[in-house]
């Protein structure tokens, strides 16, 4: 009997691990890519022309940016990676990171339909996300000094030689499998972590704690990490729960979430100095709770 039931769990656990794993490869897949051609075909000169030099500016400017990417939170890492390292500041990289799952297009418009085709809930979702990176950005651009990845910050110059196209896309994918390759098993041990939780914690028993307006938010964002939901089809999750949780509770799953789940943990742990993760991790979290309790 006992073992029936660990085998059908293991069953259950691997289906789950398989579909987030499905779930979010062509989201870094693409991430990769567009971080490859990053590496080749943006210069330190463009950053340097389009990036306001105000602090504030470019944490707004960054934060907006987001809208024009359809970037999921599990390719946005290596993004964020490579514009640092081409001179784009960390408080205006990481703005963007904690904007770009949540408000572009994609991701608004699946929330959209989500919710019975009211705009509300993606209008709460995008007023959240906006608030939150800009918040975050400035915190860190006034607390956080010293390079923010874990290697040593360089600039990547290439050859002054001129490279022909061709070379540089065969480069381009050359960056993109290397960049994979680093980032993919922190989202295979992400993905099995949070198919571990999802197997052997029951929803319902979180379900049951909260039961009021903070803890019901602090349960939902709870929720969010452990699940590890592609920004583009959390939406559907979080309106099955809206005969039991608050507005104000979902509002925290959809926001929490993309900006703050298992497998993105690891990946910006193996990626950002952890001091800078810390600040990142306690803001996101006191000011999306603080943002909930407003509904």
């Amino acid at each position: 009997m006992i073992n029936s039931q660990l085998q059908q769990s293991f069953f259950q656990m691997n289906t789950i691990f398989i579909s987030i794993l499905i779930e979010a490869l062509p989201f870094v897949i693409l991430g990769v890519i567009i971080a490859g051609i990053i590496q080749m075909f943006v210069t330190e000169e463009m950053v340097a022309k389009i990036m306001p030099k105000n602090p504030i500016l470019a944490v707004l400017f960054a934060s907006f940016l987001g809208a024009l990417f359809p970037a999921c939170e599990c390719g946005i890492v290596p993004i964020v990676k490579r514009l640092v390292q081409k001179g784009v500041p960390i408080y205006a990289g990481i703005a963007f990171m904690l904007t770009g799952p949540i408000i572009n297009p994609v991701v608004l418009f699946s929330t959209y339909i989500a919710f019975g085709s009211d705009w509300r809930m993606a209008f709460y979702r995008a007023l959240g996300a906006a608030l939150v990176s800009i918040i975050v950005g400035l915190v860190i651009a006034f607390l956080y000094r010293g390079n923010p990845l874990l290697e040593k910050l360089h600039s990547h110059q290439h050859s002054v030689a001129p490279i022909s196209f061709k070379k540089k896309m065969w480069q381009t994918l050359e960056h993109a499998v290397e960049e994979f390759f680093s980032m993919g098993k922190y989202l295979i041990v992400g993905s099995l972590i949070a198919a571990c939780v999802q197997t052997f914690i029951k929803t319902s028993t979180l379900v049951s704690i909260g039961q009021g307006q903070a803890s019901s938010s602090l349960v939902m964002m709870a929720l969010a990490f452990i699940l590890s939901l592609c920004s583009e089809a959390d939406a559907f999750i979080a309106s099955s729960f809206r005969t039991t949780f608050s507005t104000g509770a979902i509002v925290a799953f959809l926001v929490f979430g993309p900006m703050l789940d298992i497998k993105n943990l690891l990946m910006m742990l193996g990626t950002f100095n952890r001091r800078l993760v810390f600040i990142v991790i306690s803001t996101v979290t006191i000011v999306v709770f603080l943002y909930s309790l407003l509904f």
